[in-house]
């Protein structure tokens, strides 16, 4: 028995063990002390560490329940099926609901502009009435137009004359009144579609409120229209200066509903009841809809302003289907039911089928994918002649075939990787060779400032680079461009290095003999260099160079240039390129080098660089090219050497917007102070 709660104990873990000392300090502080903050603060614990380990609970159930492939399957089958159906189900909801709500809105604001476009044709028919038969007209066409708008006012003023016609005695011509204006207007808080005119002196008015009871009955079983109340808090602080439709913003809950700066109530228009009754649903889904439309509207006092008003619809989609289908289509609507009745039978009948063929087809995934887990099993104890039977001919069929070829070529394949790390070893190795090659110290010389950088395309470079001090304050300044990438470019560069720098060396040894009248000279160097390179690699392989001896105290360059892009000279904010004095070294044993000379002054800026900087080319096919190179390295002459070298190599990456280079990038600049 002791045995058996010591492994329960430890079965629990340190979590669940922590949660079971903590209910029972928690009881016992619940019978001690139970109105103490101690005990809540415990009570507050323990119930986070419980829904802690509930949610580790979960979590570990549902591995253990989705590890099986099978069970994963129909979790991805809900994922997949269920999921996404509800979602479009609610998508096409919420989507039948706004359209609904702007469907009606529509309706409600194309009648609103009708019933204004009649007040319109009702000034308009008074407007061109004699004089003398002003009050005639205006009887005529009130008596006319009061059969569609019951409660509608004429009025016709004529200096002190006024003719009036309607149930509104009080009707007066509205103060600072354009010539002709029509739409909505406000007037003692309500509102009234309204055309006014202004003929020669005579003023013509035409207007029908907007009530609730005409609102609703101006689209008959649409549903409930009216107005929202003006607040009287509309030049309250709160909604001054602001713009746009604001919800709950308002200073008190009587006026929860700001426009621009008025703010509305929740309320129809003059606390008038409902003129309709909506009816009742047809079905679960037939919802009520409330939307709101807003409608520009003027003031009686200030006509020229204009203002905005909401108008509400309470409306439901048989309502609006009922509106929107004439009496003909009413005929069609029967069928309807009934072709969406089919439609669910038939999309049962193949959700069922679906479902049969859906269980068939995992019964043999899951088949295949058993087999294929026994088959790994064997593979991990190193067992490689076990192969798994295949039936079918499908990608499953083809799958375990696959298996059982790479079970066949597995140790093969082991071995060519290793072979490949080997590989990779050694070219690491090579690169921190190569590393090694590039000069690690700059010379120091009085009057100049020689900085230089590589960046590789791939591990290893065939770009060179190097300079070399010499007696008497010379400098050497080699740059190089092997033809290729890769390896066998970067053993070609690193023989160019020791060739170049044993010509050097010797070459100095003879103009260091005091009576033979030998001088260093770059165009020999160059042409010595040529010929090794040719007798002591393959004829395909080849390198643009340049070599530049230069003097600190004259300033003076001697070079020599084989086929290398020419450097370039930045003085005064002018670009110059040298001279190119000679082919490629490597490929034409007899060829002929020349060399120049040219002399750097304070400020003067001399660029050495490879095609990696000027050959790569963007999405469009255009390279970055040499004036792009000049117009960088001018602009940012003033700049530190290291800082110039890094932003253009920058600038050429952006170029190309690729994360791989296409070619090894190196530049040399060289600044006399």
């Amino acid at each position: 028995m002791t045995l058996n709660l010591q492994s329960r104990w430890k079965l629990l873990g340190r979590l669940g063990q922590t949660f079971l000392l903590l209910l029972i300090v928690y009881f016992t502080f619940l019978l001690v002390a139970p109105a103490s903050g101690f005990t809540t603060l415990l009570q507050f614990a323990a119930i986070l560490l419980a829904v802690w380990i509930l949610l580790r609970l979960a979590r570990a159930g549902l591995r253990k329940a989705i590890w099986r492939l099978r069970n994963r399957l129909i979790v991805a089958y809900l994922l997949i099926a269920v999921v996404p159906i509800l979602l479009i189900l609610t998508l096409v909801g919420l989507g039948c609901v706004m359209l609904a709500a702007q469907i009606s809105v529509y309706i409600a604001r194309t009648e609103l502009d009708r019933t204004v476009a009649s007040m319109h044709s009702a000034t308009d028919v008074l407007r061109r009435a004699q004089p003398k038969s002003r009050s005639e007209v205006l009887q005529q066409t009130g008596e006319v137009y009061a059969q569609t708008y019951p409660r509608i006012a004429l009025l016709i003023a004529d200096g002190g004359a006024v003719l009036r016609w309607g149930d509104d005695p009080s009707i007066e011509p509205p103060p600072e009144a354009p010539d002709a204006i029509s739409g909505v207007v406000q007037r003692n808080g309500r509102y009234y579609a309204w055309s006014a005119a202004n003929q020669d002196g005579v003023e013509f008015l035409a207007m029908t409120p907007l009530t609730r009871h005409f609102l609703s009955w101006m689209v008959p079983g649409l549903g409930d229209l009216y107005f929202l109340q003006l607040s009287r808090l509309a030049s309250a602080g709160g909604a001054k200066g602001k713009a746009g439709i604001q919800f709950g913003a308002a200073p008190q809950a009587q006026a929860p509903f700001l426009v621009g700066q008025d703010s509305f109530d929740l309320a129809p228009t003059g606390r008038e009841p409902a003129a309709t009754v909506l009816p009742p649903p047809v079905n679960r889904l037939d919802i009520s809809v409330r939307w709101f439309s807003i409608v520009p509207v003027t003031g009686w006092s200030h006509p020229a302003e204009s203002r905005s008003a909401v108008l509400m619809v309470h409306t439901r989609p048989s309502a609006l289907l009922g509106v929107l289908f004439s009496q003909r289509a009413d005929e069609f609507q029967g069928f309807l039911p009934i072709a969406l009745l089919a439609a669910a039978i038939a999309f049962l009948v193949v959700e069922v089928i679906s479902l049969i063929i859906g269980v068939s087809l995992t019964r043999t995934i899951t088949g295949a994918v058993h087999n294929l887990y026994e088959g790994t099993l064997r593979v991990m104890r190193s067992d490689f002649s076990h192969h798994i039977k295949v039936s079918g001919r499908d990608q499953i069929a083809e799958l375990s075939s696959s298996f059982n070829t790479m079970t066949e070529n597995l140790e093969r394949l082991l071995a060519v990787a290793k072979e490949k790390e080997r590989l990779q070893a050694e070219i690491e190795i090579a690169r921190e060779v190569q590393e090694q090659l590039y000069p690690k110290t700059v010379p120091a010389l009085k009057n100049l400032r020689v900085t230089g950088m590589c960046a590789p395309a791939r591990m290893v470079s065939g770009d060179y680079y190097d300079y070399q001090a010499l007696p008497d304050n010379q400098l050497a300044i080699a740059i190089g461009d092997v033809a290729g990438k890769g390896i066998s470019a970067a053993l070609l560069m690193a023989a160019i290095q020791s060739a170049m720098r044993m010509e050097l060396r010797t070459s100095l040894e003879y103009a260091a003999a005091p009576a033979n009248g030998f001088r260093l000279s770059t165009a020999r160097m160059v042409s010595d260099l040529n010929q090794q390179l040719h007798a002591t690699s393959s004829p395909e392989k080849f390198a643009t160079f340049c070599i530049a001896l230069y003097d600190d105290d004259t300033g003076h360059v001697t070079y020599t240039n084989a086929g290398h892009l020419p450097p370039i000279l930045i003085r005064d904010g002018n670009a110059t390129r040298l001279d190119v004095n000679g082919t490629v070294i490597g490929a034409f044993p007899f060829a002929q080098y020349d060399e120049s000379q040219v002399e750097l002054r304070s400020g003067d800026l001399l660029v050495c660089y490879t095609d990696g900087i000027t050959e790569p080319e963007n999405e469009y096919g255009e390279m970055f090219g040499e004036e792009r190179l000049i117009e960088f390295v001018t602009k940012h002459a003033d700049r530190p050497d290291h800082q110039i070298i890094e932003a253009l190599l920058e600038a050429v990456r952006q170029w190309t917007t690729s994360p791989e280079l296409s070619d090894d990038m190196t530049v040399v600049l060289a600044r006399r102070k």
